[in-house]
């Protein structure tokens, strides 16, 4: 049965001018939260209408994941008079925001509504600052991190398939939002929010370290695979093939493992015979291929249920590699945070709520609205 969560939102009025990822994503999470999230589109609806994965229909599966639960309007946004129709829609009624991932139009920027409507806030995503184009993947090569990622044999730059930035960006637009309608609700003043994915992505690498490690010391950062840098993680494969990924991250951690797969001895007499204080974390990173070697032993005798059985009897950080099909096809059915959804053009399926749970529940997910769906009802 859907969790009946509160909407903590609820009265909020958020018009959406968005595309892609972020600035829906953005919509997504106030709409999961009770907001009123109203997408604005082109007639014939936006360009990332038609964006893979589709179902079998040529439906968008991705369009409809990233907007569930929104009203729809459709208009001719390069039509002075249908963006007034907008404008009305933003400037009259209850509390407004505006969510939006272009400039292009003065009347729907923040000078021009604030100046009809002081309490409004403009949430604005940009590409880089100031304005200029960028997409997560540009933003992407230009962060440093596809140059350390994947495996040391393969010199050339691996972009992530996920669009972490987009996702990152989209949240941050989010938080900056409900900031700014904290300040409204304190003093009645609307305030402009931007962010840009060229901001987020270098913000997080300094945050993370990297942009600072690269200032002060002499380290060259590298490719290392599946191995987490500066503590000890990576890969094996079971003796009946099965991946898993593995985490060791405190001395607790480590000496768990070693009881876990009855290394304990093995690894003391290494550390006497060669001088290695193994439950230093940076130890292990330093001679990890010393611990792998004999770790991806005992995997490679051990069959998956073993080992599975013997890593979660004594808490230890791990996960078996596992595949959209097989995630999608039985896994999904045991997690409270899917339900199933209608979406017309796809069919019945499992869609998820929000990943926040509020006093232990969520809002059910809704489907995503067709073009200009509601465009007698809002227009």
């Amino acid at each position: 049965m859907p969790d009946a969560g509160p909407a903590l939102l609820k009265g909020l009025r958020v018009v959406e001018i968005s595309s892609y990822v972020a600035t829906p994503l953005c919509g997504l999470t106030l709409a999961q939260l009770g907001a009123d999230v109203i997408r604005v589109e082109p007639l014939g609806g936006a360009a990332d209408r038609t964006r893979w994965p589709l179902a079998d229909s040529g439906t968008s599966l991705y369009w409809s994941g990233l907007n569930k639960g929104k009203r729809a309007v459709a208009i001719d946004l390069e039509s002075e008079v249908d963006r007034k129709r907008v404008v009305d829609l933003i400037v009259h009624g209850g509390p407004c925001v505006v969510v939006s991932n272009t400039d292009r139009h003065p009347d729907l920027g923040y000078a021009e509504l604030s100046a009809r409507r002081p309490d409004v806030i403009h949430v604005l995503l940009e590409g880089r600052p100031g304005g200029g184009a960028a997409v997560d993947y540009t933003v992407q090569a230009g962060s440093g991190f596809p140059l350390i990622t994947g495996s040391a044999e393969t010199p050339a730059p691996v972009n992530h398939v996920l669009p972490a930035w987009d996702v990152a960006a989209g949240l941050y637009l989010a938080i900056g939002l409900l900031a700014a309608e904290r300040h409204r609700q304190e003093t009645g003043q609307g305030r402009a929010i931007r962010v840009a994915l060229e901001d987020v992505a270098l913000a997080t690498a300094g945050n993370l370290g990297y942009l600072a490690e690269a200032q002060v010391t002499d380290h060259d950062r590298a490719k290392s695979g599946n191995d987490v840098y500066g503590t000890y993680g990576r890969d094996f494969l079971t003796s009946d093939g099965v991946r898993v990924m593995l985490v060791v991250l405190t001395e607790r951690h480590w000496t768990k493992l070693l009881t876990a797969t009855g290394l304990t001895a093995a690894f003391t007499a290494l550390s006497e015979s060669l001088g290695i204080d193994f439950s230093r974390e940076s130890a292990r990173y330093e001679h990890r291929d010393v611990i792998s070697t004999l770790l991806a032993r005992w995997f490679r005798s051990t069959t998956f249920d073993e080992a599975a059985a013997a890593l979660d009897r004594h808490r230890i950080l791990w996960q078996r590699y596992r595949t959209f099909e097989e995630l999608g096809r039985g896994a999904l059915r045991d997690l409270d945070l899917f339900d199933e959804i209608d979406q017309p053009g796809v069919g019945p399926h499992l869609a998820p709520k929000s990943p926040i749970l509020v006093d232990g529940g969520r809002l059910a997910p809704l489907t995503a609205p067709s073009v200009g769906q509601h465009n007698d009802d809002l227009l």
